[in-house]
């Protein structure tokens, strides 16, 4: 047995900080991060004298000029150094009081940042630390040492946490003491790591997204006063800013001071630069410089969020911050990115790809590199910063390139953004994190970010990409961490289903739990659509169509999995996790009756519709008036995301995490339809369910799936009808020229093959309008997708959609009409030629055929004109 075993567990004094940490270890070298020196005495009084009342031998290192921590005690032998006598010389008088001392010693230590005033450098103490943390270690001591906050560059504090056994931070807002554990060597709980609050004899963790970030708000602006060497030009900028600050200098010094600040940290582009020096101060501009990680832009995504939080709370009609939930990110600046390429050789590679051969192959190439590549040591000390300070609470790491979430490029869906669900030990959560960072730099390069850099002519500006960390709102349900209600919100409702319908009013689609199932096309499940001057009004009719076109499964982070995961609304109501359903859904009574009647008894089948939600409470209104400031400060409609957190008695926060500019299209143009179309002459026609305004477009040409052929085929062969469809695309080399119709089954772009067409945007990008047609096979299915990143694209492509559901009776298809024309796929993709039976090309030169369609009176038609 060792004598570590022997000697086995020890205490810190605090019998609720015990059972945090699980208690301490012979051999623990413990560093309390603290803001003041009382706040660490109480640390060292409790451990010493619990370490005393157990005939504990005491040491303790006195060296600073700070008040003592220990009283004169004959129990405790206490050495008085010098340590201006230099760093070799204290250090070898450390080791040899340790050698006399002998195995089985409790130490303290002054706190080592006063060390600064002797030594005049941060690495010494760095190396201190280095050389006699082992070596305690090795004779089976306990040691307690602290340093101040802010104080130590990040490579020290890194050389100190690698070294350490046990690092932990302690805060003091407002005489309330929080613990927050960022390293404790060989031990683990699922709350462990997160921020914890003194209660009386206990220490309670923090789990909830609103407690957790009210705390660390209070830390705002404590990061400022960083390790001021090596200093460059950047951190010469922002020390000068801070002493305006400081000196409250003259207004006109300021002003000028955040135009310069935002033209290097915000962004290029006008209008979001605009918005910016109205929104933020120099103390707001020096708050996101204390919370970057790098140098460089936060990217378009930081600044939208950071911007329309900053626009609500100037606004004097309400008090706001009543309302939204603070934020506490993070950001990685642009010049990471940069260096990134340059430090893996990648910088030849990346010019290849700049140029029109090797735009999308290098992109290739490069995408798959960025997977593997490695940080520079000084990125990563500052990375470990982001995992300390989020601990266990789950994060999301989300793109924020240079170009992204701008006037008329919004990169919807474009690039990755990575739930992070955060647990395992710090070094297993670390690694985590930097892949996922890795991943996200690499969808830079993904086909479809390409395809639409080159089509918006944006394939030869700087795409330099930022990233935004998040805390993901929510809170713990069991082992599930969700926020209770998400979504997306739109000052311009471009989908009015009723002609009675306000399009200025605006739209919100929500769902219960994580907001992807409000952004993305999801299989066989649909969020609710509120048009929010009509909240209860809904595009589908009968409580048979409402259950289908509802939400059916929830996105929630397993924090026992540690993924990213979807779980059945059932199975989720089946955990009793306090999910209000007399608030969000509605009884299908429809489905009971018919169990009844079959003898079948069971639970009340619930659908999520939020009627009450939305009917008896203030959201809609709350919503409205968000989505509406922000337009009027844009001056333009606006696009959200956001989730909602209920925090008792029907009261809610809302956490605005993403604002960009909405590209609409709206009334363009007043179109007369004809009134007196022969049915054989009618390619479709249908009452709403169409996106892109009011429009009268000639076709040129269509490409027609057929459904019943389409579900015939393999799995195998639904991906190359995907790709066939991505060759005709690229066929097409002038929209206006050849206007083209697409028409398929169920959902273009779905990743499911059974549920349409599993094509990528940037494979019918070129189209001038496309069909989705639900086919009785019961899972061709079109969905309305208004809102998601699928819709965002098809409205900045300046594609017209529109969906035919038989069901419907309002609705016609004539598949009569296509069999009449004549196929030409052999003649322009030979190589494809047998699947000619499945997918046609109709070339209609000659012919008069046109698209259009009414969004006041909510009609859509295309026909053919002039034929008998």
């Amino acid at each position: 047995m060792t004598v570590k075993k022997a000697l086995g567990r020890a205490s810190t004094g605090f019998n609720g900080l015990d059972d945090v940490i699980d208690g301490l270890r012979i051999g623990d070298n413990v560093i309390w991060q603290v803001d003041a020196i009382d706040v660490y005495t109480q640390f060292v009084t409790a451990f010493v004298e619990r370490a005393l009342s157990e005939n504990r031998r005491i040491i303790y290192i006195r060296f600073a000029k700070h008040e003592p921590l220990l009283k004169p005690d004959p129990r405790i032998t206490i050495y008085k150094l010098d340590a201006r006598s230099g760093f070799e010389s204290f250090t070898t008088q450390v080791h040899k009081i340790a050698t006399l001392a002998g195995e089985g010693v409790y130490y303290v230590f002054d706190c080592l940042s006063y060390l600064l005033s002797a030594w005049a450098t941060d690495l010494m103490i760095g190396n201190f630390f280095l050389v006699t943390c082992p070596y305690l270690f090795q004779l089976n001591t306990i040691a307690y040492f602290s340093i101040l906050r802010d104080s130590h560059s990040f490579k020290t504090v890194a050389r100190i946490r690698e070294t350490t056994q046990v690092l932990i931070d302690v805060y003091n807002p407002d005489n309330t003491l929080y613990i927050h554990p960022l390293k404790v060597w060989h031990r683990y709980s699922s709350t462990m790591f997160l921020p914890h609050m003194r209660v009386e004899d206990r220490f309670a963790p923090c789990t909830s997204s609103i407690d957790a970030t009210r705390f660390f708000t209070y830390l705002s602006g404590k990061e400022t006063e960083l390790a001021k060497r090596n200093l460059d030009f950047w951190d010469r900028l922002f020390l000068e800013a801070d002493e305006l600050v400081k000196n409250n200098a003259a207004a006109a010094r300021k002003t000028k001071m955040i135009d310069r600040l935002c033209q290097i940290m915000i962004g290029r582009e006008d209008r979001i630069l605009d918005l910016a020096k109205k929104a933020f101060t120099l103390e707001d501009l020096l708050e996101i410089k204390s919370r970057l990680i790098g140098t460089g832009y936060i990217g378009g995504k930081s600044a939208g969020m950071l911007i329309s939080r900053k626009l609500l709370c100037q606004d004097a009609s309400r008090n706001w911050n009543d309302l939204l939930e603070p934020h506490d990110s993070f950001y990685i600046g642009s010049d990471v990115f940069y260096t990134y390429l340059v430090e893996n050789g990648w910088w030849k590679l990346r010019m290849e790809q700049r140029t029109k051969e090797g735009f999308f192959e290098a992109g290739r190439i490069l995408s798959d590199e960025m997977l593997h590549g490695e940080f520079p040591d000084e990125i990563k000390e500052q990375l470990w910063r982001i995992i300390e300070y989020f601990g266990q609470s789950p994060i999301i790491i989300r793109s924020s390139s240079f170009l992204e979430d701008a006037f008329g490029n919004a990169f919807a869906g474009k690039y990755e953004s990575l739930f992070c669900v955060n647990q395992g030990s710090p070094e297993e959560r670390f690694q985590r994190f930097v892949e996922y960072v890795r991943r996200v730099y690499a969808s830079t390069m993904n086909e479809d970010a390409l395809a639409y850099r080159l089509q918006r002519g944006l394939d030869q500006q700087d795409e330099q990409m930022s990233l935004l960390v998040q805390r993901v709102s929510g809170s713990y349900r069991k082992h599930f961490f969700f926020p209770d209600l998400a979504g997306v919100g739109f000052s311009f409702n471009t989908f009015v289903w009723k002609n009675n319908l306000d399009p200025k009013a605006g739209m919100v689609r929500l769902v219960l739990g994580l907001g992807t199932r409000a952004v993305n096309r999801l299989e066989n499940d649909y969020p609710r659509v509120v048009a929010l001057d009509a909240p209860l009004l809904r595009p589908q009719a009968g409580i048979a169509e409402v259950r289908r076109f509802s939400q059916h499964e929830v996105d929630l982070l397993n924090t026992e999995s540690n993924q990213l995961e979807a779980m059945s609304l059932e199975e989720l109501l089946a955990q009793d996790i306090g999910i209000d359903m007399e608030v969000l859904g509605s009884w299908d009574v429809e489905t009971a009756e018919k169990q009844r009647e079959r003898g079948i008894s069971s639970e009340p089948h619930w659908v999520l519709t939020f009627d009450r939600f939305l009917s008896e409470g203030p959201f809609t209104h709350d919503m409205n008036a968000i989505l509406k400031v922000l337009e009027e400060k844009y001056h333009y409609p606006v696009d959200i995301e956001f989730t909602l957190n209920f925090t008792g008695d029907s009261a809610y926060r809302i956490n605005l995490v993403q604002c960009r500019p909405l590209q609409t299209k709206g009334q363009q143009q007043d179109v007369t339809l004809p009134t007196h179309v022969a049915k054989k002459n009618i390619l479709f026609k249908s009452e709403g369910n169409f996106m892109g305004g009011s429009i009268s477009q000639p076709i040129k040409r269509i490409i027609y799936v057929n459904p019943k052929r389409y579900n015939e085929l393999n799995l195998y062969e639904k991906h190359d009808i995907a790709r066939l469809i991505g060759k005709l695309n690229r066929q097409i080399l002038d929209r206006n020229e050849l206007p083209t119709l697409l028409v398929g089954p169920g959902r273009w772009g779905t990743t499911t093959p059974s549920l349409g067409v599993p094509v990528r945007f940037s494979e019918i990008n070129q189209v001038t309008a496309m069909v989705e047609l639900e086919y009785q096979s019961g899972s061709l299915l079109p969905e309305l997708s208004f809102g998601t990143h699928f819709f965002q694209d098809l409205v900045e492509t300046d594609i017209f959609y529109v969906a035919i559901f038989s069901i419907q009776g309002k609705a016609l298809f004539n598949s009569e009409w296509f069999a009449a024309h004549p196929n030409k796929l052999w003649d322009l993709i030979p190589e494809d030629g047998r699947y000619e039976d499945c997918v046609q090309v109709c070339d209609l030169e000659g012919e008069e055929v046109y698209l259009k369609s009414d969004i006041l009176s909510q009609q859509v038609i295309c026909y053919q004109e002039g034929k008998k």
